[in-house]
């Protein structure tokens, strides 16, 4: 039985204008941090206005590859802008991945200055994995709640004592800020921001248009356990 298409999406008056989505980019993301997102808002904008920004310290190829693992492979993907020279910008999706360990690093020193400039303009900020590590560094999460990625909770939790760090949750919101626990995770916080933004039944229909099966409760963080974090 064959599927019938998306069809065109009739915006009520608060999504008649484009959403500006910026992805932040640095050497040593992690592939799925990026990409698992990236799909969900490639189905979304079939049916409702987005623009699409990917940013980064130069207009160089990105490599996801980092030099502690040699031998492994690796994917590149290439900005549209540098953090120089941002396009206006609504939300701000930060990957994480071992890059983010490189803190001396000029890539990710600019990338920290980068989240902490633009923070106030955005309508939204979402961090995957340790990329919630890096707006912890930025200041932008103190006094605020947040996750990360599991297996590095303990290592990224310590980066910035300010900030109210959930061991337990798949993904955590605070006002603006979407925090989500490790790689996969991703996906069931950028399903979760549109489901909030453009209701529920849009984000189940993107899930199963990609026939994935979609996290609702963002408590749901078997992880944790696995971890050794309860």
């Amino acid at each position: 039985m064959s599927v019938p298409p998306l069809q065109p999406h009739t915006p009520t008056p608060d999504q008649e204008v484009s959403l500006r989505i910026g992805v932040l980019l640095f050497p040593g993301f992690q592939v799925l941090d990026v990409f698992g997102p990236l799909d969900c808002l490639n189905v979304l904008s079939r049916t409702h206005p987005l623009t699409l920004s990917l940013l980064s310290h130069t207009l160089d190829p990105v490599t996801s590859k980092v030099h502690s693992y040699p031998a492994s492979i690796a994917q590149s993907i290439l900005p549209t802008h540098t953090f120089s020279n941002p396009p206006p910008l609504d939300v701000l999706l930060v990957p994480g991945g071992l890059g983010t360990r490189l803190l001396d690093s000029d890539p990710i020193t600019s990338s920290i200055a980068f989240i902490r400039s633009v923070y106030p303009s955005l309508r939204y900020l979402i961090t995957v994995c340790t990329g919630s590590g890096l707006a912890a560094r930025a200041g932008i999460l103190d006094g605020r709640r947040a996750t990360t990625n599991k297996r590095a909770f303990r290592e990224i939790s310590v980066w910035r004592s300010e900030v109210e760090w959930v061991a337990k949750a798949r993904w955590v919101v605070d006002g603006n800020l979407w925090t989500s626990s490790g790689v996969s995770s991703g996906i069931d916080v950028i399903l979760a921001w549109i489901g909030n933004v453009f209701g529920e039944a849009v984000a189940r229909g993107v899930a199963d248009g990609m026939e994935y099966r979609m996290v609702s409760d963002e408590g749901d963080d078997p992880f944790a356990t696995l971890y050794g974090l309860e």
